[in-house]
């Protein structure tokens, strides 16, 4: 919990915070919060804003709430870390790119997954009968294991044939599968990340027998 003693308001009596996904680590947006929107948040468990364009608090989007996972306070104690649980449709408020230098943004590859992976949430929680993701989960465990795979051979076959257009479409299929797996079992992509980053610089010998131990 925050120590509301030590946040430094601006001003105006507002304190910006960046919004990101909990799950990805994705940036969504900047916002503001004074301390009735602050304290909101931290009551209700739902990010509530403060807009200074329209100088009134902004209540949590009921189709698209912001579930607050973490608040952290900066080292200045005048700026919000805020992580949060993306409901509904997901958002990016940072769509415009200025200035993009080759090789400098890697882990744009790895948003991506949270972002589908978001989608996903939103289906299973939503389903709709139009819905591809939805007719999964609803078929059950077996059928989404079914079509990984499936898929898993498909790729194979693909990376036999030796077109590397048809290796890249395949993988996609196999990943966004893969992805309805972990949202059955509300595994965010995240922690996929975090035990290949546990794994990263042993042979596969020694990953292998640690987990014999």
């Amino acid at each position: 919990m925050i120590d509301l003693s030590d946040i430094r308001y601006d001003a105006d009596g507002l304190l910006p915070a960046v919004v990101r996904c909990a799950h990805s680590g994705e940036v969504l947006m900047l916002s503001h919060l004074n301390a009735e929107a602050l304290r909101l948040s931290l009551e209700s468990g739902f990010l509530h804003r403060f807009s200074r364009s329209g100088n009134s608090l902004v209540s949590p989007d009921a189709d698209a709430p912001q579930r607050v996972k973490e608040i952290r306070l900066s080292c200045s104690g005048d700026c919000l870390l805020v992580s949060v649980e993306q409901g509904g449709e997901p958002r990016d408020c940072f769509k415009t790119v200025l200035f993009r230098q080759e090789g400098e943004v890697a882990d744009r590859h790895v948003d991506i997954l949270g972002q589908v992976y978001r989608v996903v949430l939103q289906r299973r929680d939503n389903p709709s009968q139009k819905s591809y993701v939805a007719s999964l989960f609803s078929k059950g465990l077996d059928k989404i294991l079914s079509k990984i795979g499936e898929e898993a051979t498909e790729t194979a076959v693909a990376g036999k044939g030796g077109n590397p257009e048809e290796v890249v479409y395949e993988i996609a299929d196999l990943f966004f599968h893969v992805l309805v797996l972990l949202g059955y079992y509300g595994l965010p992509p995240e922690r996929i990340y975090a035990e290949l980053r546990r794994r990263f610089g042993l042979s596969g010998i020694e990953e292998k027998a640690g987990r014999k131990a």
